[in-house]
């Protein structure tokens, strides 16, 4: 298939989506009896131009590995995890790098991103399995995300609830002028740093989805998306362990963090 302008457009899946082994009509399961019914999208689509150079920020190594594979490694390790989507840019979607495959290929699949963050979100959701009934959203910026946070997200999704990590803002806060001067100080008593993996029920952020879709409506992150519907979104707490690389600074950061955790 081309598109418009006549280059090839790739397959959206790229890697078979995971067989399902249990029994007809039962829901799946990890090895102790809990469900395995949460689902990843790690979005990977962005050019990451304030890092610079010709690689993609998302595949550059930082601690040890490429930073997208401390993702998407950090949600295989969890047994309640039916399947990790990574979304990528339509350059890099039909021939992923190699080393992504060290990974679980079972529970892998390679989704094309979009225009728009919120279209690559889209092209994730609409990949996911059946038996998915809670979905993580995350940036793959963000490769040192502990699991004790996930977990707290995993848990208030699963209640019912959209739901974001974060972590409270400590340092006093200024507006400032377009001139360079302080308009006035901010009160931070209720501002939070938002992060990621965000968690939604399926149905709820599918639902969300849809309706922005239809509105032609874009976001930056999926609890705006949420607060835009009037759906409620709770907070639990983050980490900073889960800091988002932006700049060639964030690498630094980022490998003094894997350091401590030794």
């Amino acid at each position: 298939m081309t598109d418009p302008l006549g280059g090839t457009i790739p397959p959206r899946r790229v890697v078979p989506p995971p067989a399902i082994t249990s029994r007809p009509g039962a829901e799946p399961r990890t090895h102790d009896g809990a469900p395995r019914d949460v689902g990843v999208v790690i979005v990977a689509a962005g050019r990451g131009t304030r890092v610079g150079g010709e690689e993609l920020k998302q595949f550059r190594w930082v601690a040890g590995r490429p930073m997208l594979l401390h993702s998407v490694q950090t949600f295989m390790a969890r047994p309640d995890v039916a399947l990790v989507v990574v979304v990528l840019p339509k350059s890099h979607a039909a021939d992923p790098p190699p080393w992504l495959f060290q990974c679980d290929i079972d529970r892998l699949l390679v989704s094309v991103g979009g225009r728009e963050r919120s279209e690559s979100v889209a092209n994730g959701l609409e990949d996911m399995p059946d038996e998915v009934r809670t979905v993580l959203i995350h940036d793959a910026a963000r490769p040192l995300v502990p699991d004790d946070m996930i977990e707290r997200v995993v848990a208030s999704a699963r209640d019912g609830h959209a739901v974001v990590p974060a972590l409270p803002v400590v340092d006093t806060l200024k507006e400032v002028a377009d001139d360079g001067t302080v308009a006035r100080t901010v009160d931070r008593a209720r501002l939070w740093r938002i992060q990621t993996p965000q968690g939604f029920p399926r149905d709820l952020i599918m639902r969300a989805h849809g309706e922005a879709r239809r509105a032609q409506r874009t976001f930056t992150d999926d609890a705006g998306l949420c607060e835009w519907l009037g759906i409620p979104v709770r907070v639990v707490r983050g980490s900073e362990r889960a800091l988002k690389i932006t700049d060639e600074s964030d690498f630094a950061r980022a490998e003094a963090l894997s350091i401590l955790q030794e």
